[in-house]
């Protein structure tokens, strides 16, 4: 079985670092990576923050967030 896990983030370096050395390298068999680039989909950023992402880059796999270095606040993004 196949789980959704989504990666938000910003834009930034430290977020594209992340995307291509994190979230790209999770097993495709198990995981289904969303990539949200929240500083281009504004309306994603609820979904976000109801996820618990207080910061981007942000991991979510099986419902627990994973902070990744940090790029930017989330509130920032608003």
């Amino acid at each position: 079985m196949i789980t959704k896990a989504f990666f938000y983030h910003a834009g930034c370096p430290v977020c594209v670092a992340a995307e291509r050395n994190v979230a790209n390298s999770l097993d495709p068999k198990k995981y289904h990576v969303e990539s949200v680039h929240l500083g281009e989909n504004k309306s994603r950023i609820r979904d976000a923050e109801a996820a618990g992402i207080r910061s981007v880059p942000a991991l979510v796999l099986d419902g627990a967030v994973f902070h990744i270095n940090f790029g930017a606040d989330i509130g920032a993004l608003k």
